[in-house]
């Protein structure tokens, strides 16, 4: 058997873990069986391991992660839970799948309230939008497509000018930008954490417990370093991690990006800015540009450069190289604030996918996923992984319909001309958005 590839990031994320610590779960050890096995404790992994134990209490269900739920993908999201699709599209096609993706994407926050208020979960949960923000002077053409596509949708927002913005974000670095309200800012780690260990009775966790392969015969063997989980039924909630796992065409890449987090402001520095809430601002370039967030906490988190990580391997120097990166853009937004240090950078992997659309659905009669994340990971995988459970147990869900819509990723060529053509892509977004850092 050809062993599957492992992520490894060689840094470790920088979210408060917050006053409520989770015990962590155990490593596999020895042989069981199950009648589903789910690869991955992200948002879609746990959202479909939530959902297939509310159907079916009688099931065991095994959730199995190569590390621990704080160490996971999805604790290294930059914790915008996304209420609107990033591209719109003006035609008639666009526009009808462009309402489907919204749908999903509010189900899916409706479906994370719900869980927080049931479980009275802590994570900085704050409904306060976002903005969408240029830096360059004279060029607008991409907010005016996108606030024209916001009128299309019957979307409210408004649009701030640099004055605004500087009493809203305290820089004076951006010319213009988009408010919307549909966003919620979350500390990912800390929901993530909570989802995790409220999961329903009839599912078994283990931590640390990377999946080297999969087996098939009479039934499916999902084989880790120290024990086989004989099963009936896989999940794959790897987006485009360990493609070894995924038969089948290869249709997911994965990118790796940074994001680093300063340490508190005290009252001296804050007294420096414009009185300040929680906000975050994406920017009209996601390559070259940089996302912002100021917490509640008084830290702020800088997410910009983007590499291609199709091994999922992020190495100490590109960690370092990033650190400077933010720290220079850091300095150059909050010229008052270059004494503030940067506590923690961190990589995060997300999968793209050719044309934009999710691969969902069962590979075969043993496997089913729910990947292609393309950068709106927390509320799209969270009702991408509820909706499998409902699709693969036939249940009926008026939300399938919106999920079918999206359409399933497109084939992508093998390296190197993948890496080649990633290489090219990268380069001319950056060259593109050159004046957005």
């Amino acid at each position: 058997m050809r062993y599957a590839s492992l992520p490894f990031n060689h840094n470790e994320p920088g979210w408060p873990a917050g006053g409520h610590a989770y015990a962590p779960q155990p490593a596999l050890r020895g042989d069981i069986t199950a009648d589903w096995v789910i690869v991955g404790a992200g948002f879609a992994g746990v959202a479909f391991a939530r959902r297939l134990a509310e159907i079916k209490p009688e099931l065991k269900i095994v959730i199995v992660d190569a590390f621990t739920t704080r160490e996971s993908a999805s604790a290294r999201n930059s914790g915008f839970v996304i209420g609107l699709p990033h591209n719109i599209g003006s035609s008639t096609a666009e526009l009808k799948k462009a309402h489907a993706y919204r749908n999903l994407l509010q189900e899916g926050i409706r479906q994370l309230e719900q869980e927080i208020s049931q479980h009275n979960l802590q994570c900085d949960w704050q409904k306060v939008g976002k903005y969408h923000c240029q830096a360059e002077r004279g060029n607008d053409r991409i907010l005016n497509e996108y606030s024209r596509h916001l009128d299309l949708m019957g979307e409210p927002w408004t649009l701030a000018y640099s004055d605004e913005l500087y009493h809203k974000l305290g820089t004076r670095f951006y010319s213009k930008g988009i408010f919307t309200p549909g966003c919620v800012l979350v500390n990912p780690a800390q929901l993530i954490a909570g989802l995790h260990h409220h999961l329903p009775e009839n599912v078994q966790r283990f931590e640390n417990t990377p999946v080297l392969g999969i087996r098939t015969g009479s039934l499916a063997e999902v084989v880790t370093p120290f024990g086989t989980i004989r099963t009936a039924q896989v999940m794959l909630a790897t987006n485009a991690l360990s493609p070894e796992l995924r038969p089948g065409l290869a249709r997911q890449a994965a990118m790796a990006t940074f994001a680093s987090i300063t340490e508190p402001l005290t009252d001296a520095q804050l007294a420096t800015l414009p009185p300040m809430q929680s906000w975050g601002v994406t920017p009209v370039n996601a390559i070259a540009g940089a996302t912002f967030r100021f917490t509640s906490d008084r830290r702020f988190l800088i997410r910009q450069h983007v590499i291609p990580a199709l091994r999922g391997q992020v190495t100490a120097a590109q960690t370092h190289q990033a650190t400077q990166h933010h720290q220079r853009l850091f300095s150059k937004l909050y010229p008052t604030l270059k004494s503030v240090k940067i506590t923690h950078t961190w990589s995060g992997t997300l999968s793209v996918t050719r044309n934009g659309a999710p691969q969902w659905g069962a590979l075969n009669r043993f496997i089913c996923t729910a990947g292609g994340c393309n950068g709106a990971g927390v509320s799209k995988q969270t009702v991408a992984g509820s909706l499998l459970a409902d699709f693969m147990l036939k249940q009926d869900n008026p939300h399938l319909a919106d999920m079918l819509s999206l359409g399933q990723a497109s084939f992508m060529p093998p390296s190197p001309v993948l890496d080649i053509g990633i290489a090219l892509s990268l380069m001319k977004e950056r060259f593109l958005g050159r004046k957005e850092k």
